[in-house]
């Protein structure tokens, strides 16, 4: 009643929305890079919006399952595949006993996500979270990204159905994501130390584009383009650093703190990423090309409204029933055809019959006799 890590894949951890509560006693919260397709992968399943998930990063992992389940794949496009074949993403797909799903490096993005029907992995909460903390060594499966060999349970035993199946499909994010685009924008909301850069510091922030490094974790991405200018250096006494945090350290480059981000700096921030935003830088590989613009608190607040808005929308889309169920005179027009195919096939013989037909539907369903000729008469 599980899945074994056939393949561990690069870093794959157990993460949920992250652990909240505990920055005061130096815990980072933790907790997955791209809430966007954490939400989405969870909603095609049925799961509750916080249930963990697995995230890879780099490198996917390979994954044999040892019950029947259903499962749904988001972010990244690591090129997975179930038993050798393609597997689609952003729906909610089948998998059986001793099934094998594998994935590759990314063909666009930088993290994926598997959620899994019932609830997903069995993993012990650790103050009020799930999520792996790497540097702490505590939630998650062990403390630990997964190894060759792990066998993590579910929640739940077999999962055969899920309500009304068809619609449990959603398109493709990659158009949020900007993948096909040459450079994404990031909105943000200025200060908390604003104050301590030059106007030009803060119109080359705005103005200039920066660019995506390999110098980057999930403690923070770190950009490179023009310096930003201060008025008298960087360094501040220590403070709380929230997520998205654009710091700007002694080089003049914006780094941006993210889920593993430790809970005080000692960098003075020029702004910080509003959330919803952050889904698309997490998915930039190193060359992306970035660009930021102000926002107000206020405006900060509406598109985390309207975020959750889309949510909402979307899970009464999946949750509906899908237009053949809701359509019982659709559904009888296509069966109606095959069910009289197989009838007659049956009928004549050749073939076996998977439901019982009465006398008068056999009759109805025999052959019209030829009338007899002349000669035989």
């Amino acid at each position: 009643m599980g899945v074994t890590a056939i393949k561990p894949g690069i870093l794959t951890t157990v993460q949920d929305r992250g652990r909240t509560g505990y920055l005061g006693s130096g815990f980072s919260p933790s907790g997955v890079m791209d809430t966007r397709a954490l939400h989405t992968a969870n909603l095609l399943v049925d799961n509750d919006p916080d249930a963990p998930v697995l995230e890879f990063c780099l490198a996917g992992p390979t994954l044999r399952f040892t019950t029947s389940t259903y499962v749904a794949i988001t972010g990244g496009d690591f090129r997975p595949t179930l038993d050798g074949h393609a597997a689609p993403m952003y729906t909610a797909l089948a998998v059986h006993r001793g099934s094998v799903l594998a994935f590759g490096a990314p063909k666009t993005g930088m993290y994926g996500y598997l959620a899994i029907a019932g609830g997903s992995i069995n993993a012990p909460e650790v103050m009020g979270s799930r999520s792996t903390n790497l540097k702490c060594g505590i939630g998650g499966w062990k403390g630990r990204a997964l190894i060759t060999g792990d066998y993590l349970p579910f929640c739940t035993r077999n999962i055969d159905f899920i309500p009304n199946l068809g619609s449990h499909t959603v398109d493709r994010d990659d158009a949020f994501y900007g993948f096909d685009d040459p450079e994404i924008t990031l909105r943000v909301v200025p200060g908390p130390q604003e104050d301590m850069f030059t106007q030009d510091g803060v119109n080359t922030f705005y103005g200039k584009p920066y660019t995506t490094t390999s110098r980057c974790d999930r403690m923070g991405f770190r950009l490179d383009g023009p310096e930003i200018e201060t008025v008298n250096g960087s360094d501040i006494i220590s403070d709380g650093i929230a997520l998205g945090a654009v710091q700007i350290p002694a080089d003049g480059r914006p780094i941006i703190m993210l889920s593993d981000r430790q809970t005080t700096g000692g960098y003075a921030k020029i702004g910080t990423v509003c959330s919803v935003d952050l889904p698309k830088l997490v998915q930039c590989t190193p060359g992306r090309t970035i660009r930021f613009a102000p926002v107000t608190i206020q405006q900060a607040q509406d598109l985390y409204r309207q975020e959750a808005r889309r949510m909402e929308a979307l899970a009464k889309m999946v949750r509906r029933p899908c237009y053949g169920g809701i359509s019982p005179r659709r559904t009888a027009r296509r069966l109606t055809p095959i069910l009289e195919a197989q009838a007659r096939a049956h009928v004549s013989g050749s073939q076996k019959l998977w439901i019982e037909l009465s006398k008068t539907e056999q009759q109805r369903l025999q052959p019209a006799e030829q009338p007899a000729s002349d000669s035989n008469r």
